[in-house]
Parts: C-alpha cells; structure tokens; sequence
C-alpha cells in the first residue's frame, strides 16, 4: 500500500481575524484539495484546523486504513508541537513549561487522538519557497479568508 501525503496550511488575515486553511492529500495517483475557515481565529487555529482535517479525512476513509502518512506543513508550531511539546503538556495536565494552560487545547486533543490513531511522519517544509503543495495550500487558504473578510 502506497504512503499517503499530505500537505497543510492555515492562515489569517490580522491575528486574530478571518482564517482560513488549506490541504492538499495525495494518495492513489489523485490529489484532493479541501480547504475552510473561520470569521474570528488565529494563525495557530487554522493550523491545526487543517491538520486535523486532514488526518480526519485518512481516518474516516475505509481504503487508507493501515497506511502510512506523511504530512509536510510549514508550522513549526504544529510539527513541534504533536511531536515534542505535547508529551510534556499532557504530563502536566495541559499546563506549558511555565504552568500556564496550553493554549488551543481543544485542538491539540483532537490532534492528538488522530495522530495517535494513524501512523503519521511530521515533516517540516519551509513557506512560501515554490513548494508546489505547500503553495497550493496556502492559495486555498488565501481564498477562504477573502470569503470570511467581507
């Protein structure tokens, strides 16, 4: 079975203001592009938005069950966070390193009941470097927060 890809991005206009998110999953020879948004958000938000969405879409797909995936995003907010920050955050009951609540908790959970439920690589790629997906990405984004500016 063939690796699954996915591409993420998720942004807003003012912080915060409209959002959006975009996201490209390649599997099988097709590339789906899904994208949303949000009236009120922050960057962080639609972020994990879109990461979310993504790995919901692997998850609720009968065909992608067992696969590997693998998701490029150009936050190191979101790569750093479900790989490194979180196990922390969870030992100290969702408290950071200076015992403030985690901001964005509600999606940090979601995330990482997908994560852990998937076989999922974290992959960082850098913005708005010609990244043919990455860019894609942030093109859906751009036109989900035009709709939510208005």
């Amino acid at each position: 079975m063939d690796e699954i890809t996915i591409y993420t991005d998720g942004g807003c206009s003012g912080n915060p203001g409209p959002g959006g998110w975009g996201v490209v999953v390649i599997a099988d020879g097709i590339a789906k592009q899904l994208s949303g948004g949000d009236a009120h958000t922050t960057n962080n938000r639609m972020e994990l938005t879109a990461a979310i969405s993504a790995l919901s879409i692997i998850k609720n797909t009968p065909s992608f069950a067992g696969r590997k995936i693998s998701v490029h995003i150009d936050s190191q907010y979101v790569k750093n966070g479900i790989t490194v920050w979180i196990k922390s955050w969870k030992a100290k009951g969702w408290k950071t390193a200076d015992k403030k609540p985690v901001k964005n908790q509600d999606l940090w959970q979601l995330l990482d009941e997908l994560n852990g439920s998937l076989d999922v690589s974290w992959n960082w790629v850098k913005g708005h470097s010609g990244v043919e997906y990455n860019e894609i990405c942030d093109q859906l984004c751009q036109k989900e927060i035009k709709k939510y500016s208005r």
